[in-house]
């Protein structure tokens, strides 16, 4: 699992931090550090997090899944 935080969207509300404090954690009142490389283990507290941004600055990308329209080829495509 792989995080992305978008840190011009981020407002510092710290709703992350509260719900998943071992992968986000504030650096002072504005500051948001975060492991970008989450473990597996802390899937669901990560998604919460995500959820709970009220800026939804959060992106998870799970490196396993395929977007829908990769390997659809190029068929029908006029």
């Amino acid at each position: 699992m792989r995080l992305v935080v978008d840190l011009n969207r981020c407002q510092g509300y710290a709703q992350c931090a509260f719900l998943a404090p071992d992968v986000f954690a504030m650096h002072g009142e504005e500051s948001l550090l975060y492991n970008p490389h989450a473990d597996e283990t802390q899937r669901e507290q990560v998604l919460r997090a995500a959820t709970a941004c009220p800026v939804q600055a959060i992106l998870v990308e799970d490196p396993d899944e395929v977007p829908a329209a990769v390997g659809r080829g190029l068929s029908g495509v006029r």
